[in-house]
This record gives C-alpha cells, structure tokens and sequence, in this order.
C-alpha cells in the first residue's frame, strides 16, 4: 500500500513538473514575459500591409528586442495600417527622423516583427512622432499570385 501511495505521488509531480514545462515552453514561444515592462516611449508607422503581425510582436534593432507592438488599428483617412510601437526609453532622442521600419519574418512558423534601421538624419524622433520610411510585409501569397501572372503573359 505505501509504494502505491509513493509512486502516485511520483506520478503527480512529474505531471506537474511537466504542465508548467509546457506553460513556460508556452510564454516563450508568444514572446510574453511575466516581467512588469519598464519605462517606454511611443512611436507610430503607417504600413500599407502588415500581413501576420499582432500586438505584442517583437520590436528589434540590430536583432536585439528593444520594444513591442503596442496596437495596430486601420487609419481611415489613407487607409494604411497604423501601428503603435512601445519602445525602450533609453532609445528616446537616439532615433534619427529618418528611421526606417519593416515587416520581416523570423523562424520557421513564419512569426513576423517590426525591425528598425537608424539613419543619419541629425533631428530625432520623440514620443507620439511617426516612422515616415516604412516597407510592408512580404506576403507569400502575392508573390506567388505575380509569378503565376507573369507565367501566363509569357
């Protein structure tokens, strides 16, 4: 009867062990963390196609993550995608006007973030200014729908 009780709760904490293996496999993969976020500043970037990205998506320079996604809404007077960017403070009067984002693609699932290119523009960006040189999001299914079309007209 005692080995019976022991190997049960063997059993229940290598269960255990293994759902919160799956809960922190789970935070890791959505790039959410458990840690309050420090002090940010916000920019905005008008892209005309975002394909897959969601707030909360990674923010990178130079393949460091220095921001998220803080929301994407549609700007109805261009009808672009309006997304809001939280940046590290530190960053805050280090970015030139002439910062460019874009839309790029990481890892096999296809997880897409902002990646952002300094300039050399002298004036900085500030808090609530908008990315002006902004480059969409590479989606397979345009490219292959113009390969197909270019296939045809030949």
């Amino acid at each position: 009867m005692k080995r019976s009780k022991t190997m049960e709760l063997g059993v229940g904490l290598f269960m255990l062990a293994g759902i919160l293996g799956l809960v922190f496999l789970g935070l890791r993969v959505s790039g959410m963390t458990l840690q309050t976020p420090g002090d940010t500043f916000r920019l905005e970037a008008n892209f005309a196609n975002i394909g897959g990205l969601k707030p909360r998506a990674r923010v990178t320079m130079a393949g460091v993550t220095v921001g998220r996604v803080a929301a994407i809404e549609l700007d109805t007077d261009w009808y672009d995608a309006r997304v809001v960017l939280e940046l590290d403070d530190d960053l805050q009067g280090q970015l030139s006007r002439d910062t460019t984002a874009a839309i790029l693609t990481s890892g096999l699932l296809g997880e897409q973030y902002v990646g952002l290119s300094v300039g050399g523009d002298p004036e900085t960006l500030a808090d609530g200014d908008t990315i002006r040189d902004t480059q969409s999001a590479l989606v397979l299914e345009e490219l292959i729908q113009q390969f197909v079309s270019n296939m045809v007209s030949d």
